[in-house]
């Protein structure tokens, strides 16, 4: 960085959600101003200094976006890769243009985590019925077909099960390029939220254990029931993955963890989240630094702040009609609500959350 990210300073977000919310409001905490961008409005732009609402392909809008601010990031992987190369023309876009093509494309990410060392579950491309035939023969079933792009919150992929019709399976996922994955017999999903700055500095969260509803992430408990040595593992991979992608912000890397024949546990690499993530949202009222108010920090280049957790943490998504329990929350002791002020409760959709603080 060149100096001109102090506070005062104006920071682009690509996206109006939840996600871009909670950063513009650690971003002001710390009195830095954002602007948004995103071709309709949502819960940040309720919140901002600016918005811009645009489509992402507008190369004119995109340029005077980046010429308004000291650098851009954003709140979600699927930012088209051409309007992060348009912005990059005028101003850093954090983090790198590396991170978000690799994390984008689910095949491209696991060959690079495997280039690391770092293991998955089995995996083979699908570009067409044929090929998911020849991987189901391989991987068994059942197993999960996934799009290779474009996939979040169960979003995007399927069972493929005894019985199941290959072709409309494949047809179903909108016939894209996909990969199958076979099945984990995991004992629990875990996650690690994480940061690394311009100058390589690292800091990483309690290991979290996450519990999921139909894809979407239901409760999250920290710290994980791992033992130690697992949790050291956990945050190790975490490292050599930003450091292999030179990345800039707070990362979230999901894990599957297996049991093994003496006992223990090994880790499996499911996905790389190149952003704030929902298991981290835990840590804006159990941690001495939020996730959001940490990727600031990050991406504009100033100290990491402390990760240390100030308790034992349960946080619950409000998905769907659970924001209308909002009373309760309210009055509930040593809970934290948080709502993301959508029109329209969903079943499914994240409306909220809490974050309820436990003495150790």
């Amino acid at each position: 960085m060149d100096g001109s990210v102090a506070p005062g300073c104006m920071i682009g977000i690509l996206g109006s959600g939840q996600l871009g919310r909670m950063l513009a409001m650690a971003a002001a905490r710390l009195g830095v101003k954002s602007h948004i961008y995103a071709p309709e409005p949502g819960p940040a732009t309720d919140v901002a200094a600016h918005f811009t609402l645009m489509p992402y392909d507008d190369v004119r809008a995109l340029g005077e976006f980046a010429a308004s601010v000291s650098l851009v990031t954003y709140e979600f992987e699927n930012v088209p890769s051409e309007t992060a190369r348009i912005i990059a023309e005028h101003c850093p876009v954090l983090p790198g243009p590396r991170a978000l093509a690799t994390t984008q494309d689910r095949l491209l990410e696991k060959q690079f985590l495997n280039g690391l060392g770092i293991e998955t579950a089995p995996y083979m491309p699908v570009d067409d019925a044929g090929s998911l035939a020849r991987a189901v023969a391989q991987l068994g079933r059942p197993s999960i077909l996934k799009t290779r792009r474009f996939g979040y919150d169960g979003k995007g992929q399927a069972t493929v099960r005894e019985g199941s019709d290959l072709p409309a399976v494949f047809c179903a996922l909108g016939a894209a390029p996909c990969i199958l994955e076979g099945m984990v017999p995991f004992t629990r999903e875990v996650s690690v939220v994480a940061a690394r700055s311009t100058d390589g500095s690292f800091a990483a969260w309690d290991v979290c254990e996450n519990e999921h509803a139909n894809h979407v992430l239901a409760r999250t408990l920290v710290p994980a029931k791992i033992d130690e040595d697992t949790a050291r593992e956990a945050i190790e991979i975490v490292h050599r993955v930003v450091d292999g992608l030179d990345y800039v912000g707070v990362i979230a890397v999901e894990m599957f963890a297996v049991g093994d024949a003496g006992g223990g546990e090994r880790l499996l690499v499911n996905e790389i989240a190149p952003r704030v993530h929902n298991s981290g949202h835990w840590t804006i009222d159990g941690s001495v630094t939020s996730q959001f108010e940490q990727h600031i920090r990050a991406i504009c280049g100033w100290p990491l702040g402390s990760p240390r957790r100030l308790g034992r943490i349960e946080m619950l998504n409000l998905l769907g009609d659970d924001i209308f329990r909002w009373r309760d929350f309210l009055v509930e002791a040593g809970t934290s609500l948080h709502v993301y002020g959508k029109n329209e409760a969903r079943p499914g959709r994240k409306m909220g959350h809490v974050t309820r603080l436990f003495e150790n």
